[in-house]
Formats: C-alpha cells, structure tokens, sequence
C-alpha cells in the first residue's frame, strides 16, 4: 500500500531538553524524521524546547515552534495550523508520547480532527502500563517473569509477602527507569515502594520477581501497514539482568546466543509487536534468558517508539530507522521503500554485520556529590560512546578510549586498581568503571570462574578479557628493538593503542608509532554496509581496522583499503565525544553547521566522532563519516590518510580543543584560532597579563601550585575565594572557600584529582550580577552575536544559570562597557571564529572572569533566539572565505528569551541539590517572554539565590 495521500501536514513532537536517560537521539530521530516527511512533499510542523537541537533548526521544517511541550502549546499550533492532519508522537522519547496521551484524554486531538501516526494510543497504554502489558503477554503465550500490580502501599507489601526477596518494583508510565528499584531485603521495602507509587503518574507499579544474572537481550524491529517486519539488530547486554540497559555495555550483534535462541526469540518479538495493535513504525523489545543449556526466554518490554537503541542501531548498522519509520508512518511498505545504503536493495533487506559494535556509557557521577553511584534499574548515565571493530575486542578498545576519562583503552596504561577488596566489591555492587576492574582482576590472577560468579558476566567476554591480559604480558617481554611484527599486528588487531603498548615495553607512544611505519602496520578503512558487502554501499561511513597482508599471484602483497581518497580541497571537522554536563548537545550542533557551511564553500567534508546519539555521526551529514574515537593516535592516521587543508577545532568543546596543542607541534593546520591564542585564554597567567596590559579589569588572583603556596595567597587576596584549576570544562573542580581549612581541604583534593595542574584564586566578587557575550571575530572586525544577563548572582556556573537575552537591568555604561572589553579581547587574542566571555559587575565596574575562544552553549540559543545561522558564518570566517563584513546580520526577536537549565537530581536520591561554580545541569530549554512583567520571569527572578551554595 503506497502512502496515505490524505495527510499533507504532519506534526512532530520533540523530547525537549536532555536529561539523564532522554539525550541527544531524540534530536537525531527528529532531524531525520522531519527530512524524510519534506521528502514526500507533506508540510511538517515541529515543537521542541530545547534551543541546542538540529531539529529546531528554521530549515528543518516548514515551522518550527519553540515552545514549552504542554497541551497548552499543543492547542495554540493547532489554532494556528487549521491544515496539520496527523501527528507523529514516536520520535521525541517518553516525553512527546506522555504529551500525546495528555491531549487524546482531554479530547484535543479529535476536537483539531487531528489523527495520529507510527503509532496508535492502544498501543502506548498497553506498553506502558505494566499491568495491561503483563495481560497481554499471558493472552499470547509469551513467557514473562512472575509479577504483580499494585496501585497502593498496602496491596504491594502484600504482593512482597507472597514473592519473597528479592523483587523489583517498577512504576508505570516512566521514562529511563526512573522510581525502579530492585529489593535485595525487607528493610529497604516500604521506602522503595513509596518512591515508585510516586515516580509513577498513574500511582501503579509493578512488583515481580528479580531475574538477577539472567542474560539481557534487545532486538530493534520495524513493521509496516501490512505486516512486514524486519529485525534490524540484536543487541546483546555484557551486563547481566540488574542493571538498566542504558547504563550497560552493550554489544551488537549478539555474540553468546545460540542460533536456535535466537530464532525463538525473533518469533517472539514479531509476535508482540503484532499483538499491541495497528502501527507502522520502529520498535524495542527486550528479553532476558536463562544462563544456562535450557536459555529460557522471558519478555522484559517492548517500547512502541524510537529510542536510545534505535539511535544505536542506526549507527550500528548503518540503516537509518528513523528516517524510515516516518515513510511507514505514512502509509509506505517496507518493500516499496530502498534501502539507504545500498540504494539497490530494499529497506526489507535486514542488515547483517561484518563487525562488531561496543556501547559503553558515560557517567559523570563527580557532578553529584553524594550520589548513589552503583548501577542498577535506573539509568544514571549521561552519554555513550561506541566502538567499531573487526573483532570484539578491538571494539571494546576502541570504545573505552573514546570514553575521554583518561584512560588508554583497558589496562596497560599504570591507572588500573591494585587492592584485591577494592577490586571484589566494584566487581560485586556494579560500578560505572566494571569495564576496567574487570581487566585489573584478571590481571590480579583472580580466576574467571570467580569473577563469572560475582558478575554473572557471560565466560565468552571474559575469555576475551583474560586473552588480551595475556598478549599484554607476552609483550612486556619484548622491547622496542626486538618486538615481532606478528605481535604487534595482533595487539594492534585487538584494539591495543600504541600508548599501551609503549607502557608495555616502556618507551615512548612516538617509538611504537614509528615501529608500526617501519614495519607497515597501517590501519585500514572499511565501509560501514548494512550488508556485509554483498552489495556495494553508496555512503561513505567508514571505521579503521588492522588487516594481515594479502600476498597477490605475482608475489607482491596489498591490504585492502576502502576509504579512497579524492584530490578534492578537504576539512576535518573534530566532534565533541560522549555526551556529559559540561559539554552537550550544543556542540555536536555546531559541528554540523560547521559541517555544512564548509560544503557550501566547496570544501570536502570529514567528519570525525564516537557518539552514536548524534545528528553529525548521521552517515549523510558530511561527505566522509569516521566513526572512530576522538584519541590522537586515531585522529591522526586519518589526517595523514586524507591530507585535509586544515582541522576545524573550536566546534567540539573540550574534547576537540585538547587536541589543539598536538595538532600544532605535528604541523597539521588549526583553521581559524591559532593554538596559541586557545593556549592563552585557558593558560589563566598569561592572560591575567593579557588584560592588565588592555587596560580591562578582572578579580584580583593568584596561581598556586600547593596547598602551601594557596595558603600564602589567601593573606594577600581576601576571603571568599574562588578556586579553580586551569584547562577544564563545566566549571569541574571550582569552589567556593571561606575560610583557610576550608582552602586546604579543596586544594589538596584537586591536586589529588587533577595533579600537576595549576590552580587560580581568584577574590570573589559577593553579590556581583553575571553576564556573558558571545561574538564572531575575523581578526580585524568583531560583530557581538549576543549578551546575556544571568538572573541568578555570580557564582553559580554560566551553564547552570537562567540567562536573558538581551539583558533586563544593565545600564548604558555597563553595557558600553561589555562591548568595549569584548572587541578588545577577541582582536588580542587574534580570534578567527567564535569566542565566549564571561563577566562580573560590580558598582557598575565589568571584571573578566573568563574568555573562551571557541563555541560555547550559548550560540546555539542565540542563534535560535535571534533567528540567525552563527555558526554558519563564523566557520566560514575560520575558513578566511568571508569576513565579518560580508555578512548582513538581522537579529529578529520581540521581548526576550531566556535560557532556562534542567537538572536531573531527580536520578540521584539524596543528592546535595545547591549550585554553585561547578555546572550540574544536563540540557536547557528556551522560553519566550513579551515583557518583563510575566509571570515565569518574576518566579525565576524571586528564587534567583535560592539554590546558592559556597
């Protein structure tokens, strides 16, 4: 059946801002659905809050609404938009399904004649709600673990008494586990119960018995109008039952399921997705089996949406989901539609892998002091990376050196643990770095079976984990003179980077590399194909791998090489990593549009990142994908295999801007800001120097490298201090301090933490208002793209502010003064592109507190608020095709917009909740105001110091 020709106007719902356990896939699942509806000639109609997104982009529908997701936004659009006939609820996670179901019970969705698509409201409730789903699992025969509901305190103690521990309880209607909890003893109960009555918005949870060390499964599926269905990935959890599988490591496809399991576990899958009613589109189900010969199959859920998986599988295969769950959704077959790959075969051609991914998770439990940080049923992570590999080790490598924790990859690198109880209680309450302690146990000489029996971790990965112990060991033989090749291929075939193979042998990263050059071990590209090349792919979504050499009939050997390089004028464009507080959405943003205005100026494209929720790791966002990890050595081996005319660093946060300074010693091209001037903005003395030779005021300080010389500092700068150590992101490590215990304590923690690195004292300014300014510079003109005024007191990080833009109470000379010192700064520091600078004022008096050269989290909400493409034209300032002038700026925006953060302390029970110089927000939402009287204004400005802490 070929698409439903009456729909000619669709309404997407996005996921609004990023929490923990809804992020940025939902912004890859919106970009790609609104494209593909445009496609087909329908109008698409967007809402989303959050600024930070490609989604929200003016191109990315014909209008886009940011606008906070409530029934009430929902009726204005519809008022507005007589014409839109359907709405796509699927693709903005818990959030847009939750509004959905909002406004079909109070009835707006017939009151617009508004239809709904990809999914139908029997299908939501039946999911969600734990009890109808239980029903129907019994209804059609598919096995599922012994539960119970329970929709008040008393019938759930009563449900306990009958299971016996342990149990977990689950509440219904909620999004990344949130409220659930396993109940390892009586005790724990009536707390834990009271808490997910709570979380959940129907007050019911579901009580069953825990399936702990059970094995965990996922398979991604969609379904078409007529039946169709195509399995696209299994996805095996390293991790047993127990723990949320957003916050596991994952592994595609799965690699310890016997073949019969399998197939079983298939027919159950299209069972259920055929049973919850009538709808085209993607779907997650999720099973546990049986650790042992029998591998009995229970159901876990099945999600009737996109989701964080399906972001994954997309990636993993290389088959957009999401882009294609939009044409069922109108009506389309799956074998009237291509596959996007090949373009030669259909979408009903399932994807069948010659590689092996690894997603591990990102935490960032030092942003919540107090919490809780054992993982279990409700997801606490913050991001992903994913590895790609021809083997599961090298994948597994590849993704923990993504990770951007300073680690090395597994082991090899002097950071492992060495206490033997240390090691057995992370093993035992799962902790967020298991992937590591699992290596160092080995390494221990703990036995596997051991460590089989604490984590319940299947015995294939940690017969896996125990060879690359032992090749480590075989190496650490050797030195660098006398190391064979066929060691080397087969540490570097496992995924080892040189780095820990150096640390092996103990010389140098350098020496290894050159090893590798003498003795031709090169890295390889290969062709991310959906099909195992049985046909020929049309993308260019390339991973790296090692290959033995080949020898041809005439004697002379080759190793095939995919990624084929054109003479063409290239740009690398480096991406930001996983998703963590501190550095979000907002950047992988930036680096798209940084990617597309390099294509408009006629540049080849390449980009380079790890993350698989991400619109800029899309196989057609730029020319040449790389997924590869943001790490030197890999990063590296693709600029020396493409010969790109320069990087583009100052879109990708930190994480690319760290890369700066060896980019600069290799002689690799920085296009735009030079490394120096990157250098002298976070190097916190020289750029003191900076500003006292301009003439521009900033809180007196001091650098310290002891708690001895901060203890000196402390009588000549005056109480409260602000500590901070140089080159870090998201405000980590920066406090407060009163007084000179309170100074120690801090000091030697973070030279703890972060040694050798220099710390600031600065003197700081109690009850100072902050403000900020982001501006394009070419380093002769500088054009302010924004300034914002931070409605709480100066102390609490930008990040975590609500910010008003333009500003509401800055007088003509305050703010004469922020453009006089932003212009100065940005030409002393020769900035070509972007730059971000923070302020205080005091007695009308502008301090520096900090300037960033490079994108920041603002630009993207300036960029929205004002209805202007920056990052568009500050790139191509940094790639010297325009300059400032060039452009014709035309701000357009009526009152102001505010920048409003979202915390997720609700994942984290008992967590301190007090703001301060250290960012702890996860995402933001952007909310238009007329005029300062609104109400929402007043509430945020009457609570602005609430939170304050020292």
């Amino acid at each position: 059946m070929p698409k439903d020709t009456s729909i000619k106007s669709v309404l997407i719902i996005g996921s609004g801002p990023i929490v923990i356990g809804q992020a940025c896939e939902f912004d890859y699942a919106g970009s790609q659905s609104a494209r593909s509806i445009r496609e087909e000639g329908i109008e698409v109609i967007l809402i989303n809050s959050n600024p930070a997104t490609i989604m929200t982009d003016p191109s990315m529908a014909d209008h886009v609404y940011l606008k906070p997701l409530t029934t009430k936004s929902i009726i204005e659009i519809l008022k507005a938009h007589p014409q839109i006939d359907a709405v796509l609820p699927t693709m903005g996670g818990q959030t847009a399904l939750n509004l959905c179901l909002e406004a079909e019970e109070k009835g707006i969705w017939e009151d617009f004649n508004v239809k709904l698509i990809g999914v139908d409201i029997n299908a939501i409730n039946i999911t969600e709600d734990r009890e109808q789903f239980k029903q129907l699992l019994e209804r059609i025969g598919i096995p599922a673990a012994p539960a119970k509901t329970a929709t008040s305190f008393l019938k759930g103690k009563e449900i306990a008494q009958e299971f016996g521990f342990p149990l977990v309880i689950r509440p219904s209607f909620t999004l990344g586990g949130t409220g659930a909890a396993f109940v390892h003893k009586k005790e724990e109960f009536d707390e834990l119960l009271t808490r997910g009555l709570e979380a959940s918005p129907i007050h019911e949870v579901l009580i069953d018995k825990a399936l702990l060390g059970w094995k965990e499964y996922e398979l991604e599926l969609l379904r078409d109008k007529n039946d169709n269905v195509v399995i696209i990935c299994s996805i095996e959890n390293m991790d047993p039952m127990g723990i949320h599988t957003g916050d596991s490591i994952t592994v595609a496809p799965a690699m310890t399921l016997s073949d019969a399991t399998f197939q079983k576990m298939r027919d159950m899958a299209i069972k259920m997705m055929r049973s919850i009613g009538n709808f085209a589109g993607g779907c997650n189900v999720q099973f546990a089996v049986s650790p042992d010969e029998k591998e009995e199959i229970v159901a876990i859920e099945i999600n009737p949406r996109v989701s964080r998986s399906s972001a994954l599988a997309s990636k993993a295969t290389g088959y957009p989901i999401a882009k294609i769950a939009s044409k069922l959704a109108l009506g389309y077959n799956l074998d009237e539609l291509q596959n996007q790959i090949t373009k030669s075969t259909s979408a009903l051609f399932e994807p069948t892998l010659d590689y092996v991914i690894v997603k591990i998770p990102r935490w960032n439990f030092d942003k919540f002091e107090g919490a809780d940080r054992t993982l279990g049923l409700q997801m606490k992570s913050v991001g992903e990376v994913m590895g790609i590999g021809r083997s599961f080790q090298e994948a597994l490598h590849k993704a923990t050196q993504s990770l951007e924790i300073k680690r090395n990859g597994l082991g090899a690198d002097g950071k492992g643990y060495k206490n033997y109880e240390q090691i057995i209680e992370k093993l035992t309450f799962a902790s967020w770095d298991r992937v590591f302690v699992i290596y160092d146990a080995i390494a221990m000489g703990i036995p596997l079976s051991r460590i089989h029996e604490i984590t319940k971790i299947d015995m294939w990965f940690l017969k896996q984990y125990e060879e690359l112990y032992a090749l480590e060991k075989e190496i650490s033989n050797y030195k660098i003179d006398n190391l064979p090749k066929e060691l080397l291929l087969e540490a570097k075939q496992k995924g080892f980077a040189d780095r820990q193979i150096a640390h092996m042998m103990g010389c140098l990263e350098s020496q290894v590399y050159n090893l590798r050059e003498q003795m031709d071990v090169k890295r390889v590209y290969k062709l991310v194909d959906t099909c195992a090349a049985e046909f020929k792919a049309k993308t260019p979504y390339y991973y790296s791998t090692f290959e033995a050499e080949i020898q041809r009939g005439d004697g002379t050997t080759y190793v095939s090489n995919e990624s084929v390089v054109s003479d063409k004028k290239k740009v690398v464009v480096l991406g930001s990593g996983p998703n963590r507080i501190g550095q979000g959405i907002e950047f992988d943003y930036s680096c798209v549009h940084g990617v597309l205005a390099a294509k408009e100026c006629g540049y080849e494209t390449i980009m380079i990142n790890c993350n698989p929720e991400t619109v800029s790791t899309d196989f057609d966002t730029a020319d040449k994908l790389y997924f590869e990890p943001v790490f030197w050595e890999h990063i590296y081996d693709i600029i020396r295999h493409e010969n790109p005319v320069g990087v583009i660093v100052q879109l990708g946060g930190q994480t690319a801007l760290k890369l700066a300074e060896k980019l600069d010693r290799y002689g690799i091209k920085i296009l735009g800001t030079s490394f120096d001037a990157l250098d002298l903005a976070e190097d916190r003395g020289r750029f003191s120097e900076l500003l006292e030779s301009l003439h521009i005021p900033f809180p007196k300080f001091g650098v310290a490298e002891s708690a001895e010389e901060a203890s000196q500092l402390a009588d000549v700068l005056d109480f409260p201090l602000l500590v901070r150590p140089s080159y870090v992101l998201g405000g980590q490590g920066m406090k407060i301090v009163i007084n000179k215990q309170e100074l120690e304590e801090h000091v030697i923690d973070l030279l703890k933490s972060i040694p050798g690195n220099k710390l600031l004292l600065d003197n700081y300014l109690d009850g100072a208002i902050e403000a900020e300014a982001d501006a394009i510079c070419d380093g002769e003109d500088v054009y302010i793209i924004g300034i914002m005024e931070h409605i709480e007191p100066c102390g609490i990080h930008s990040g975590d502010s609500n910010a008003t833009l333009p500003p509401f109470n800055l007088g003509e000379f305050v703010m004469q003064q922020i453009k006089d010192h932003t212009k100065k700064i940005a030409l002393a520091l020769k900035t070509v592109g972007l730059i971000n600078i923070q302020f205080a004022i005091k007695d009308d008096t502008v301090y520096i507190i900090e300037a960033n050269p490079r994108a920041s989290r603002t630009v993207p909400f300036i960029a929205k608020a004002y209805g202007e493409p920056y990052v568009n034209y500050a790139t191509k300032v940094m790639l010297g095709e325009k300059k400032v002038k060039d452009f014709t700026f035309n701000p357009k925006l009526n009152g102001f917009a505010i920048k409003q953060p979202v915390f997720s302390f609700s994942k984290f029970h008992g967590v301190n909740k007090a703001l301060g110089p250290e960012m702890k927000s996860t995402g933001e939402s952007i909310l238009f105001i007329d005029d300062l009287k609104d109400d929402q204004f007043y509430e945020l400005y009457s609570r602005r110091k609430m939170y304050l802490s020292k």
